[in-house]
């Protein structure tokens, strides 16, 4: 990762990267799992994307150290809210008609993190159970007080109804607004542009597969 951090500051074309580890069981834990690492990269656009990842001394690096690895391309449709600061993905597209993507990233406050930690088991269990995402993660750049969440869904439709209906997340939200636990706080959808590679065996976006995380 401290290698990884070096080659993406002079990558270039990468407007915006992080690295991220991730939990354990659907990713959505505060126990790391060592074996599932994420680079998330903000390019110029779809060509310097795909040309980077194939050809980036970084890419290639960890793909030697792999045993599966598997990219996915996006466009943004929508984004609101800041990650380190800054805004690093611009509304350039239209709404999705197919897939969709949903990024969600906040840095926790140190008093919110037990009562934050306390609901994710509940969250983990919903949404693992959903018969309609396609793909779930959970990441984050630092254990326990920067996190990610990252999911796939079939459309917009499907995607809305898991997050209106009432439940663990629904009331993990509200406890999130109450409460204030967030310091910063971040929202994204993505059309989805294509994949290469396979999670698990296969392609996450393939018909009829839904991979866990």
């Amino acid at each position: 990762m401290a290698l990884a951090r070096l080659s993406l500051a002079r990558l270039p074309g990468a407007q915006f990267w992080k690295l991220c580890g991730s939990g354990t069981g659907e990713g959505f834990t505060p126990i790391p799992n060592t074996q599932v690492w994420a680079i998330l990269t903000v390019w110029e656009d779809e060509a310097s994307a795909r040309a980077g990842v194939e050809s980036a001394s970084v890419y290639r690096r960890w793909r030697r150290h792999a045993a599966e690895e598997w990219t996915v391309y996006l466009s943004a449709t929508s984004a609101r809210g800041a990650w380190s600061g800054s805004a690093p993905f611009v509304a350039a597209d239209a709404p999705a008609t197919g897939p969709i993507a949903v990024l969600t990233r906040a840095t926790l406050k140190a008093r919110a993190l037990p009562r934050f930690w306390g609901r994710v088991p509940g969250i983990e269990a919903v949404i693992g159970g959903d018969p309609n995402v396609m793909f779930k993660i959970g990441i984050g750049e630092v254990p326990w007080l920067h996190q990610v969440t990252f999911s796939i869904w079939p459309d917009v439709a499907s995607m809305a109804e898991f997050a209106r209906r009432d439940g663990p997340h629904a009331h993990a939200i509200r406890a999130v607004r109450e409460g204030n636990w967030f310091k910063e706080e971040l929202y994204a959808r993505f059309r989805v542009l294509g994949d290469e590679g396979a999670w698990g065996g296969s392609s996450p976006l393939a018909p009829d597969e839904r991979k866990a995380a």
